[in-house]
């Protein structure tokens, strides 16, 4: 595998207002960065979320991308709770699909800006979590999967990135789809359709849902045991309480050493659980491999925050080696 990719925009430097002199400077640290495949960008409605312009004349044109819809998935559900493609409500189904399409655009604009197709994968997520009058439906997935994959994505590969599901006696932080649930509708869809839908693996939340390293090994054999996996990305987590929270989806940086770089002592995320899911995931077979983390405290510099992207991406390219 020839690089990774990066959910730079959980590291990304917190201003009190969007500054793009800020941002123009953390993207160039980026750049500078070696082992950076491309990045994987959020979608919350538009390409960029503040400056499409902005946003295509600093990214590297030599870097490809993974498109995740969750920050735009979880802040429409903090406002409809039916919101997802596969609620089990059908205005909320809808209005998911109107959300891809407006990502589907979005990769258009970008793939166009770049000559290529330099989007690779668009991750989708199985919303809503259950509420009041609301649950995730298989049924629906496969509706909203059969019309999405029907789309023109210029070359971006669907993937559902797994999140945590609710579990009995536990508070999950998003609390969507079993990931038994997600195999059946793409197996489903996949033989209907001769599509070729995977699923991504995002090791805190299948820790988070397991409440044990053991999670992200058990999802990652599982999807590949169905013939989808994909991907798998790496976002730390830990049960301890401290400024990440106790059990929280806030993509901890990995623990280390000190002659590791830059790290948080309480994650459960080390260079071992890096290692058994690779080994476990079989490198050759997943097309997006990367991190995602974020940092505290929100004061950190530039410098600091792009520091622990190089020390994370060192753990991760020590154990894929």
């Amino acid at each position: 595998m020839t690089g990774f990719y990066v959910g730079a925009y959980a590291t990304a430097p917190v201003t009190q207002s969007w500054d793009p002199e800020v941002q123009t400077a953390y993207f160039s640290g980026l750049k500078a960065i070696p082992g950076i495949r491309g990045l994987e960008h959020p979608f919350t409605g538009a390409l960029h979320g503040q400056d499409d312009e902005w946003f295509l004349a600093t990214i590297d044109p030599c870097w490809d991308f993974v498109f995740t819809g969750i920050p735009g998935v979880m802040g429409r559900l903090s406002e409809n709770a039916g919101f997802g493609i596969a609620s089990s409500v059908a205005a909320g189904r809808q209005a998911a699909l109107a959300f891809y399409e407006q990502a589907r655009q979005a990769i258009h604009k970008l793939n166009r800006h770049l000559g290529r197709q330099a989007v690779k994968a668009m991750m989708i997520h199985t919303a809503p979590r259950p509420a009041e009058g609301v649950r995730p439906d298989v049924a629906a997935l496969v509706a909203s999967l059969e019309e999405m994959s029907s789309w023109d994505w210029d070359g971006a590969a669907l993937v559902i990135e797994h999140c945590d599901t609710y579990v009995e006696g536990q508070t999950p932080a998003k609390g969507f789809l079993r990931i038994e649930a997600e195999i059946e509708a793409v197996n489903e869809l996949n033989r209907k359709t001769d599509s070729n839908i995977g699923l991504c693996i995002n090791w805190g939340r299948s820790v988070l849902e397991a409440r044990s390293v053991d999670g992200p090994v058990q999802h990652l054999k599982a999807a590949y045991a169905a013939g989808l996996l994909r991907g798998l990305m790496f976002s730390g987590v830990s049960g301890a309480d401290g400024p990440y929270g106790a059990w929280q989806d806030t993509h901890m940086p990995p623990a280390g050493t000190p002659d590791t770089g830059s790290f948080e002592a309480s994650s459960l995320l080390t260079e071992t659980e890096f290692q058994r899911c690779i080994d476990a995931a079989g490198p050759q077979a997943v097309e997006v491999m990367g991190i995602k983390i974020g940092v505290r405290p929100e004061s950190l510099t530039v410098s600091e925050r792009l520091a622990y992207i190089e020390s994370a991406l060192k753990m991760l390219q020590r154990a894929a080696a």
